[in-house]
């Protein structure tokens, strides 16, 4: 029985030598006094050491400095309370080199309870930590300019907004957005894009103090965060030397680009009681200052927050109202002013709101534009009009021609009605319909708006001109895609009674168009004399309240039944005519 004992305990310690020979962690014995006793290979090859070298040394000869004497007063209590201790100290290799390890102490203790050695057990978790980092980096950080993102940015917002309550000063955010970044990126390309935006965000950082903060939040947007200020004109310089900053010319690689910036301004504690509502309503500031003209700054008031809720209140009930069709469609005639007789007709989309009553157009077009709402309430018009178009040819025994006029962001919506495959299932000619854009739509095109126009085309619908003279006119877009008809903004035919210079530009568009092939349609008559004005011109059709406020369907069908000459195009629109808001 004593030889067995003998052995088996000969076999556990030559299992123990081979464990810490081999074990991948690195183990130290010490003596009571801490004096190094013994290391494995794992030491050498992790601090670089040789047992020679550290032999009877305490092992502070290889600390880093990093920690001071409370953390190794606090390592020994524990060691002398519990007889361990476990945690990340950093200590330095031989060649000088810093390292974190993660360190184990487990004392030994004699028969008696006293000390006689210290086990310190430790993994280089170098890596570990450089993974750590990276992924706390990419979660809180741009990758493109190396900025705070949104979520540390509102991390160390708050944390500047408890200060702020301690310090009874103000916190103020910039919410800064790039103008027509957009074409950059399309007439340069999104490297070039994104060499700006580093550059931008140079810009942006060298007007700042060290201790305030930029973040990147997404795209051209910017946020600067500027704490502990005492006066508004502090924060207006730097609004100031921003703006002029970003306005400069940015040469990048072999282009030159040009931005300016919209920059709104919000305020803690006197706007908002939270971060993510100062960052809010600082965007909403920048909103008004990019509808102000752009390059320029506003600051944030209680009323822009209320404009925000009651625009937020509309898209919700727009929603339901597309849902539960509250839209409908009025139609106001169209005249030939050669002899008074109704030719065509205009229908212009209405709402039915179920608490606000009949909404105008102008109520919520911007917005429905906005939200990419357009495009199923363009759809929904066009096939509203070519149902009465097709009610009204059977009436009447003639085609009756639908405009319907088609917003520039409905070209771009992905997926939308076929104007062309409607018109069939209906049974309907191209003929039937006029397809209505504005100036904006030809001078941007691009190959899907030519593309979508060459169908409308082949379908044999026309096209037609909305506000002509209001946007960018040229005589090349009128050639190259064939236009039918031009329709005079109303601001020309208002005032062109008492205004030469009004009237000089209605009859050059009329007599420009005559001598192009192409029909006019002038908007918006309200007397005689205008009348008279346009019909000595050469206008060939006109609308307006002189002949007759927009009806519904129905009613303009009791028109045509009452045997006007020549019934025979009616024009639909969705656009926001100014003398048709509130009716």
């Amino acid at each position: 029985m004593n030889i067995r004992e003998q052995k088996e305990a000969a076999d556990a310690l030559r299992i123990a030598a081979l464990v810490y020979e081999h074990s991948s962690e690195a183990m130290m014995v010490t003596d009571a006094a801490n004096h190094i006793l013994s290391i494995n290979p794992a030491f050498t090859r992790i601090t670089g050491y040789g047992f020679e070298e550290v032999a009877g040394r305490n092992p502070q000869c290889m600390s880093s400095g990093r920690h001071d004497a409370l953390f190794y007063r606090q390592m020994w209590d524990s060691l002398l309370a519990k007889g361990t201790w476990c945690g990340e100290v950093w200590n330095r290799r031989k060649n000088g080199e810093e390292y974190p390890e993660w360190l184990t102490i487990n004392t030994i203790t004699a028969p008696d309870g006293s000390v006689q050695r210290y086990l310190a057990q430790f993994s280089d978790i170098t890596e570990k930590k450089r993974t750590e980092e990276t992924i706390w980096r990419q979660a809180n950080f741009d990758s493109l300019t190396g900025l705070p993102n949104r979520r540390l940015l509102i991390e160390r917002l708050g944390h500047e907004m408890r200060k702020a309550e301690r310090s009874g000063l103000s916190v103020a955010a910039l919410f800064i957005d790039l103008d027509d970044f957009k074409q950059v990126n399309d007439v340069f390309g999104h490297d070039i894009g994104d060499l700006l935006l580093v550059e931008a965000s140079r810009r942006i950082a060298s007007h700042l103090r060290a201790t305030d903060i930029v973040a990147r939040l997404s795209g051209d947007e910017f946020v600067a965060v500027l704490p502990d200020f005492s006066h508004i004109g502090d924060i207006e310089r730097v609004v100031q030397d921003v703006l002029q900053a970003l306005a400069r010319p940015f040469l990048l690689v072999h282009e030159t680009a040009f931005v300016s910036a919209s920059i709104g301004v919000a305020f803690y504690p006197q706007d908002v009681s939270s971060a993510e509502e100062l960052i809010r309503y600082a965007d909403q500031a920048m909103y008004a200052a990019k509808g102000a003209g752009r390059n320029r700054h506003c600051y944030f008031t209680a009323a822009m927050q209320q404009q925000s809720v009651e625009r937020m209140r509309l898209v919700q009930d727009l929603r339901v109202a597309i849902e539960k069709k509250q839209l409908r469609l009025h139609f106001q005639p169209v005249v030939d002013l050669a002899d008074g007789s109704v030719l065509k007709a205009e229908a212009l989309v209405r709402w039915q709101h179920p608490e606000r009553g009949m909404v105008g157009p102008g109520a919520f077009i911007q917005v429905a534009e906005e939200t990419g709402l357009i495009a199923p309430i363009g759809d929904w018009v066009f096939c509203e009009a070519a149902r009465w178009a097709s009610r009204w040819s059977v009436l009447t025994g003639k085609t009756f021609q639908v405009s319907v006029n088609k917003s520039p962001l409905q070209f771009l919506a992905p997926k939308s009605l076929s104007w062309a495959d409607h018109l069939c299932s209906l049974g309907l000619p191209g003929q039937a319909i006029v397809v209505e854009i504005t100036e904006g739509v030809l001078l941007n095109a691009s190959g899907d708006v030519d593309r979508q126009l060459q169908t409308y085309r082949d379908a044999g619908m026309q096209i037609a001109i909305d506000d002509f003279g209001t946007g960018y006119s040229s005589m090349a877009y009128l050639k190259k895609f064939a236009i039918d008809y031009l329709k005079i903004d109303r601001s020309f035919i208002r005032d062109m009674a008492t205004n030469e210079d009004d009237r000089a530009i209605a009859e050059t568009i009329i007599l420009m168009a005559r001598r192009l092939g192409i029909k006019v349609i002038a908007e918006g008559i309200e007397t005689e004399e205008q009348k008279a004005l346009l019909r000595a011109a050469g206008c060939q059709y006109g609308q307006g309240y002189l002949f007759s406020h927009p009806l519904p369907p129905e009613k303009f069908e009791t028109l045509l039944q009452a045997g006007y000459p020549e019934p025979g195009i009616i024009h639909a629109e969705i656009s926001a005519q100014p003398q048709l808001i509130g009716l």
